[in-house]
């Protein structure tokens, strides 16, 4: 098949994927302890708008509405049986939007965490893990989806069971790490790791990168540490940075993240001079954020890579682990770079 998502990196420069999905859909009316996924066959209107609104702001890639949409997520809202027809009708939603954008724009699938720990430390096998993300994968490709977009992964099993999963479904496969515990993810991957993988999976990958996690700093050093590790392995699959709009913050009992267009505008440019060919956000980020970054990346001439230093004045603190490895330091561990807590095995949904 043809590979649509190397035809348009071949095309522009950097392509600007959407903003977060569950912030939105909470503004929307989603309630907390809801599945996304459901609204695709009881509120399709909405889900449409929300593609729209991306589109409108300038989006080149937008993602389907269903990073939950395995049968593991999917069974903790008794919908496992519905992995086929929640994900076929979210791929037909933003396969209609694209469709009648005036300019080429992409779906791309989203395939999220099981929610389980994988052997060996704990009880899905990785055969089983990717039995789940294929039946999903086969959905997604079968509403119409462009792209196989694996996101928000912790562990190296996950990756492996989601990349067989897909991996002969004939579509481009991204993943993406969520690198938010001191330059790590919850299950202790370096962007180093993280780009280390490719060369284990003998299956190709369109792009690597990294979502969601603490804030647009960590994300951009965290591109600078992929992009270092992509020379170290000789591999260069293009490069992914989906940074949260901000940090978030309670206020008045409510999850809200604190960047502003602003902010995330320098964020797309530190992230395109550190080396990522595919840019956009993660939770808290709003058509408004991502207008603000295709107006920035549409004026954007390349310049030297983002220091340190730079990224720290512009964005927010860098965590000593991510530091450390921009060094060149992997051995920094533990201890979280928001100083939140441990997550489970369960974590949340992308917001």
């Amino acid at each position: 098949m043809t590979n649509k998502l190397a035809e348009r990196l071949t095309q522009s420069r950097v392509l600007l994927a959407d903003g977060a999905t569950g912030t939105n859909l909470f503004a929307a009316g989603l309630q907390t302890g809801d599945a996304p996924e459901l609204w695709n066959i009881d509120h399709p209107e909405r889900i449409t708008k929300l593609h729209q609104s991306f589109v409108d702001a300038g989006s080149d890639i937008v993602l389907t509405n269903t990073f939950g949409g395995t049968h593991y997520r999917l069974a903790l809202h008794n919908a496992g049986h519905r992995v086929a027809e929640l994900n076929i009708a979210a791929a037909k939603i933003a396969r209609n939007v694209v469709d009648n954008a005036l300019r080429p724009v992409l779906v791309a699938g989203s395939i999220g965490p099981t929610g389980e720990i994988l052997a060996p430390n704990g009880p899905v096998s990785i055969a089983d893990a990717a039995a789940a993300f294929k039946e999903q994968a086969q959905a997604l490709k079968d509403g119409g989806v462009d792209v196989l977009w694996i996101e928000t992964i912790s562990s190296a099993e996950e990756i492996e069971a989601a990349v067989t999963g897909v991996a002969d479904l004939g579509l481009p496969i991204v993943y993406t790490v969520s690198i938010d515990t001191n330059g790590r993810t919850m299950m202790g991957l370096t962007a180093n790791d993280t780009v280390k993988i490719c060369t284990s999976l003998n299956t190709h990958i369109s792009a690597v990168g990294t979502n969601c996690g603490v804030g647009a700093s960590e994300v951009v050093a965290a591109v600078k540490n992929l992009n270092t590790a992509s020379d170290t392995f000789g591999v260069k699959p293009a490069l992914v940075a989906k940074a949260n709009c901000g940090i978030p913050e309670y206020v008045n009992d409510e999850i809200v993240y604190n960047g502003t267009p602003e902010l995330m505008a320098r964020y797309a440019e530190q992230a395109a001079n550190a080396g990522a060919t595919i840019i956009g956000g993660c939770c808290g980020t709003s058509p408004e954020h991502i207008k603000a970054m295709r107006e920035a990346l549409d004026a954007w001439q390349p310049a030297p890579t983002p220091t340190l230093e730079e990224i720290e004045s512009e964005l927010g603190e860098v965590s000593v682990g991510a530091k450390a490895q921009l060094a060149g330091d992997l051995t920094v561990a533990g201890g979280s770079a928001s100083g939140r807590g441990s997550r489970t095995s369960r974590r949340r949904k992308k917001t």
